[in-house]
């Protein structure tokens, strides 16, 4: 929880040597234990007492629930509302994974249907092109001419 290096405590220690002195650091040593013992006392009756209070009510349902919710994998889920049967999926998978003589053995063999590939889906025709083409666009502007040599930077 606290993260105290050994320098840091040195450096506490040093500082209390000077500010209490050496004569009270023993009485200030066994002060500081027994408030740490006190506070860790405490923390443990803290923590029996919210186990019970869990007990009582019955509250593992809700602590079981809040773990499924922690687990749940909300990208598997969404894929079976969406795609149940995977068809999005394969729409967009390598089409010449399952082609004629892939993984047949053989490539002049012809396959079986379970070989076959699925047929083709159908694909809609390519929009008509635009009526009207603004000029700056159909015909670039011409290069110039000539270029004088002392502008161009190589």
């Amino acid at each position: 929880m606290f993260d105290f290096a050994w320098s840091e405590i040195a450096l506490v220690g040093v500082v209390a040597l000077v500010a209490i002195g050496p004569k009270d650091i023993p009485v200030a040593i066994k002060t500081v234990t027994d408030l740490v013992k006190k506070a860790r006392r405490m923390a443990g009756e803290f923590q029996t007492h919210v186990d019970d209070l869990v007990r009582e009510a019955n509250l593992d349902d809700v602590k079981n629930s809040l773990n499924d919710l922690k687990n749940f994998d909300i990208k598997s889920e969404i894929e079976k509302a969406v795609d149940a049967d995977g068809s999005l999926r394969d729409a967009f998978n390598d089409p010449m994974a399952n082609a004629f003589g892939a993984g047949t053995g053989m490539a002049g063999t012809t396959p079986t249907a379970a070989e076959a590939p699925p047929p083709p889906r159908w694909v809609p025709p390519a929009p008509p092109p635009p009526a009207f083409i603004p000029p700056e666009i159909a015909s670039p502007p011409e290069p110039p001419a000539f270029v004088p040599p002392d502008t161009i930077r190589y």
